[in-house]
């Protein structure tokens, strides 16, 4: 996934995308942030092997803030551990 979003920004250098880090909510509010920039910036990165310029990603971090699984069990967990790509 990760190398035809590379390459399709490569092949279209007017597009951009939000890379949107997220994290489960074990664990306080800045360690999450900061997890959820970890994440960001290695989906960063890999894009950016694949073809895409650094000015066409815009890493952010939302920690725990926009969970899309409630509860306290380890599918809920493992589903709010992820990094989005959202069109700009």
């Amino acid at each position: 996934m990760l190398l035809a979003h590379g390459r399709a920004l490569a092949d279209e250098p007017g597009r951009t995308l939000v890379v949107e880090g997220h994290a489960d909510q074990r664990g306080g509010a800045e360690y999450n942030l900061a997890l959820g920039q970890k994440r960001a910036l290695a989906v960063v990165k890999a894009l950016r092997q694949f073809g895409a310029a650094e000015s066409q990603l815009e890493p952010v971090s939302f920690g725990d803030k926009r969970p899309l699984a409630l509860g306290d069990t380890e599918e809920a967990w493992a589903r709010n551990r992820r990094v989005e790509l959202k069109p700009r």
